[in-house]
């Protein structure tokens, strides 16, 4: 999170760009906070997942591969 500094300083920023800029900040800050979501989502179903493939990963022949 900013701090009131930074958070001023970035306003400051915006403020002084034009309309059309000001639409490419935002379009960013929406591509941001997508690619941050589907990278919680991925984390979040590999965690889910790990019970179901345990089976598949802990096995004596999967241990050669986790030599590697």
């Amino acid at each position: 999170m900013l701090n009131d500094k930074h958070e001023i300083v970035l306003i400051e920023k915006l403020k002084d760009l034009p309309p059309e800029r000001l639409a490419e900040v935002e379009d960013f800050v929406d591509f941001l906070r997508g690619r941050d979501e589907a990278r919680k989502l991925a984390q979040a179903a590999a965690r889910v997942s790990e019970p179901a493939f345990a089976k598949v990963w802990d096995n004596d022949s999967d241990a050669e591969y986790d030599r590697l």
